[in-house]
């Protein structure tokens, strides 16, 4: 097959009788008027791997989401056993047997490890439910591959970043795909983890597997590639053979110019001590630590990830607070109470996680620069644009952005010009310290070199450099000393032309090393005991309900009398049923503020119906109510996901248009409990075996409510959609149509409520549920529905219902000035909320100590 270059020559690609299951062909993409990839043709062959290089931004991940089918080509087209395909989805492209590792992995912290592998390709039993047996057994069959011992249950949040990681490899793998990309897998990953992928991609070659290996790791490229594409600007420069490409002129292809100086030299002397630390210790990361920082030095910390690195820049830098020792400026002890002491100590960090903690992706290039300064562009009070220019235009120009303009959202920057970018922020600051947390991760070689450059520069202008790195090449290449960590130990240290590689890796892995984080965390979850039910944060909102009926009962008995107990009953069940409608929206990361009036106008419709059709009541009402509320929640649901308008806007609209309508329809008139039939009254008022009805069909909902959200894989989209929807949609859930579904049933139950709420209370006019949607929402997030999105128990929200019942009802029972019952309400609602939190918090930072 002859295709053509980027530059216009034919670049002879030989034909084998290897086969070709997937490839691209003239494929060409455009974002707007933004050419992302033009002309670029190349193959994946069975039982190969072609490593894809380039620089950030030079077309790379393009490929990729080509290949997925998360873009469609603007031109071109994607070859499938030789013949044309259209990928629509990335179902498709994984129908066409085609799994991939995406460079930011599409993962979900809120689910378990093994749903997190399986989403989007769930196995199902004989009734269409989730298989949980066949899915934790195939979960376990490959985290055994590529070696991460956790239990398939664990919660994915509660991974390190490259547990995780290999947790999305994890996920490829359970595909069985007979083409894998793997965009930039080895990020995270430490050098043992970096092994036990390189053993299974051998593996998978044996069996004929085709890949594509996306990195910058020169070392890694070279040692598992068959073949090399490399791209530049958008377009393929070439396709060649490992053996006949040499680094050096991969490089020089990448970058179209020779480069020779990947660590340059350094021969300047260091100066005085600026820092140190003697004897630092914080618990669950590291202890003992003592090391020294002259002016003009670059320090380098090594060791596995995990090891205590990052943890112990971030006490360095005031983040987080010593347990014991000290640090010293200048000879002088100081503490850091918060990161704005240390940066009025002039130390600077840049964070490992440049997404999460260094950039506010959604800010412009300019606001991202200009933060750790806003003081400085806002004279008097009032910030100006100019100024903030001004002072942040010489770093970017510095670090060679490469940019459209200073409003540019910093998230449309590759990520070599988003990492420039923070490097620009912080050294606007003109530090003394400069704190590196893996500096290059994820950047080309192009941009290494840069980076490279500039910390030399920067050294031999007498700042002191600490340099966190996982690549050992940079440590040895960079840096004048090497302090060595395993476990939070200090275990070696190596000055500039003694270290190794060898040494370094010796030193970071040498015997007497205990099991990883991830075993220990294994054998925790074995040391399970009774008492560590008082850490689930549902045992603070009971908690919250004894504080308050012990004491109220023994002043007024009448808070555990049959009549009280059922008429809470009756309320809590309508309640429930409004909170799991609330649920459904929440955990899809939005907010329904119309649930209240939605209720309102079905109940009035409902009653309405009862009213003209007696011969029908119950069957006419139910029905207009739930359709009432359907209509309702899909209008919501339509606004939101086509016209992209934040639900919170949408609903708030819609709570004043719903009640507006029944006001009008209303019209002042009320219907009353005469004016309908005694069997839609009895609807909810009768009792089956000492329970009210509506306290038994509040059940029979929640356990639909259970199968769906836990039981189906439609139910587990749900809370992936809301826990990561980015990630979502590159593995092929259609996040829009679940929101919109959600929207759905949230009114369908709305609804019903709505229906249940006129047969329960009988007199019926406009106002009904007046001001409920702030009870509603309580009750979800105080039972730990997270606002957040893709989290959330039916078990919370029942708690969090009874709660808000139980207190108020209590309040009522020791005659509580009404003036005073909502401000006493709001207190203790606040108390709950502190004390479940509380316990939140410590079951997370024991989990956070287990995973270091």
């Amino acid at each position: 097959m002859l295709h053509l270059g980027a530059l216009g020559e034919a670049d002879a690609m030989v034909k084998s009788d290897t086969a070709v299951p997937v490839a691209l062909v003239h494929a060409t993409k455009a974002f707007g008027g933004t050419i992302a990839l033009k002309d670029a043709s190349f193959e994946l062959r069975s039982g190969e791997v072609l490593a894809l290089l380039g620089e950030n931004g030079a077309g790379k991940s393009t490929c990729v989401k080509l290949l997925a089918g998360v873009y469609l080509p603007t031109g071109g087209h994607v070859e499938v056993d030789g013949k044309p395909v259209v990928f629509h989805s990335p179902h498709d492209a994984q129908a066409a047997g085609i799994s991939v590792m995406h460079q930011h992995p599409g993962l979900f912290p809120d689910l378990s490890v093994a749903e997190n592998i399986y989403l989007g390709h769930m196995p199902r039993d004989r009734f269409g439910g989730i298989d949980n047996a066949a899915m934790l057994t195939g979960a376990r069959r490959v985290l055994a591959t590529v070696g991460l011992d956790v239990p398939a249950e664990t919660r994915l949040g509660t991974l390190r970043t490259s547990e995780q990681q290999l947790v999305e490899i994890a996920r490829a793998l359970s595909l069985d795909a007979r083409v894998l990309i793997m965009d930039e897998p080895t990020a995270a990953l430490s050098q043992r983890e970096v092994e036990r992928l390189f053993t299974v991609v051998a593996d998978l070659r044996l069996h004929g597997v085709a890949m594509m290996f996306v990195g910058h790791r020169m070392d890694e490229i070279f040692r598992i590639a068959d073949r090399i594409a490399v791209l530049r600007d958008g377009r393929l420069i070439g396709v060649k053979p490992k053996a006949e490409l040499g680094r050096a002129a991969a490089i020089g292809m990448m970058v179209g110019r020779e480069v020779t100086d990947l660590y340059p030299q350094r021969s300047h002397a260091t100066g005085a001590l600026v820092l140190e630390a003697r004897g630092l210790s914080h618990a669950g990361g590291f202890s003992n630590i003592d090391l020294q920082l002259h002016a003009g030095e670059v320090l380098g910390l090594g060791g596995l990830v995990g090891s205590g690195r990052t943890e112990i820049a971030r006490v360095l830098f005031g983040i987080d607070q010593p347990d014991a020792g000290e640090i010293l400026i200048d000879g002088e002890a100081v503490r850091f109470a918060s990161a704005r002491d240390a940066m009025d100590a002039r130390i600077a960090y840049v964070s490992e996680d440049r997404m999460g903690q260094s950039l506010v992706v959604d800010f412009s290039i300019l606001d991202n620069a200009v933060l750790p300064i806003l003081d400085k562009a806002a004279r008097s009070g009032f910030y100006g644009t100019n100024r903030a220019i001004d002072l942040v235009s010489g770093w970017l120009k510095r670090m060679k952005l490469r940019f459209s303009g200073y409003a540019q959202p910093v998230k449309e920057l590759s990520g070599g010009n988003q990492q420039k970018v923070v490097l620009a922020k912080w050294l606007r600051t003109e530090p003394r310290v400069l704190i590196l947390d893996e500096p290059t991760q994820g950047i080309d070689v192009g941009t290494k070199a840069e980076v490279h450059a500039m910390i030399a520069d920067l050294a031999a202008q007498g700042m002191a450099i600490i340099l966190i790195s996982s690549e050992m090449p940079e440590l040895i290449g960079m840096c004048d000393r090497i302090i060595v960590l395993r476990e939070g130990h200090r275990t070696a240290e190596f000055a500039k032309g003694e270290a190794t590689q060898e040494k370094v890796l010796e030193a970071a892995t040498k015997a007497g090393e205990s099991a990883d984080a991830a075993a220990q965390a294994a054998g925790e979850e074995k040391r399970k005991g009774p008492l560590d039910i008082l850490k689930r944060r549902e045992f603070g909102l009971l908690a919250a309900m004894l504080a308050v009926a012990i004491p109220v009962t023994i002043i007024n008995p009448r808070m555990v009398s049959a009549a009280n107990l059922t008429a809470v009953s009756m309320d809590a069940a309508l309640l429930v049923v409004a909170a799991l409608a609330q649920m459904l929206v929440l955990i899809t990361r939005n907010i329904d503020l119309s649930i209240a009036a939605v209720i309102g106008l079905s109940a009035y419709m409902a009653a309405s119906m009862v009213q003209a059709y007696p011969g029908l009541d119950i069957g006419i009402g139910l029905m207009t109510a739930c359709a009432v509320g359907g209509v309702a929640g899909l209008i919501n649901g339509l606004v939101v996901t086509r016209g992209k308008i934040p639900a919170i806007v949408v609903t708030l609209a819609s709570m004043s248009i719903f009640r507006g309508f029944n006001s009008i329809w209303a019209a002042g008139d009320q219907i009353s409990a005469d004016e309908v039939t005694q069997a839609w009254l009895d609807m909810t008022g009768l009792k089956i075996a000492g329970v009210p009805l509506i306290v038994v069909i509040a059940i029979v909902i929640l356990c639909l409510g259970y199968v769906l959200l836990y039981r189906t894989a439609f139910g587990r989209e749900l809370f992936a959609a809301g826990s990561n929807p980015d990630g979502a949609r590159l593995i092929g859930i259609p996040v829009d149509r679940r929101i919109l579904l959600a929207f759905g049933m949230a009114g369908l139950l709305g609804g019903l409520c709505g229906a249940l709420w006129a047969s329960r209370y009988a007199t019926i006019d406009a106002r009904v549920a007046l001001g409920f949607e702030l009870t509603v929402i309580a009750s979800a997030v105080v039972g730990g529905v997270a606002i957040r999105g893709g989290s959330g128990t039916l078990l919370g929200i029942i708690l969090g219902a009874l709660t808000l019942l139980v207190i108020k009802n209590g309040l009522t029972l020791v005659r509580v000035d009404p003036l005073w019952l909502q401000g006493v309400y709001g207190l203790v609602i606040l108390v709950a909320i502190g004390i479940d939190t509380f316990i939140v918090r410590r079951a997370e930072q024991a989990r956070q100590a287990r995973a270091r």
